[in-house]
């Protein structure tokens, strides 16, 4: 995902989750797109560029062992937040684990395919 309005569409109407370390947006496309898309956001909040680039590769890195279980025409946001800067690689995947879990049926629950 690299375009602002794809962003702003999935965090502004998305089924939200957070964590401790992150939140995650889901929304799902009414076009066929060519499959999931995953955009990251990781502020300054984080920690200098140093720190926030490490959080985003774990993150790209834990997502892409995970891009299965999101749905084809899913969008996805994915939201670092302070503690994530200082988190364990594991930690910070049970936090994505537990936030896909929910963002997920919290989207079924309002009836989206």
């Amino acid at each position: 995902m690299r375009q602002s309005a794809q962003f702003e569409r999935t965090v502004r109407s998305g089924a939200r989750a957070g964590r401790n370390t992150l939140v995650v947006h889901l929304v799902t496309r009414t076009d066929p797109g060519p499959g999931p898309a995953v955009g990251f956001v990781v502020s300054k909040a984080v920690g200098n560029a140093v720190v926030r680039n490490r959080v985003k590769r774990r993150l790209r890195a834990l997502m892409a062992t995970r891009i299965d279980a999101v749905g084809p025409r899913s969008d996805l946001v994915i939201r670092a937040l302070g503690p994530a800067a200082d988190a364990e690689y594991a930690g910070l995947g049970d936090d994505l684990d537990g936030a896909l879990r929910t963002a997920g049926r919290r989207l079924a629950e309002r009836g989206a395919p």
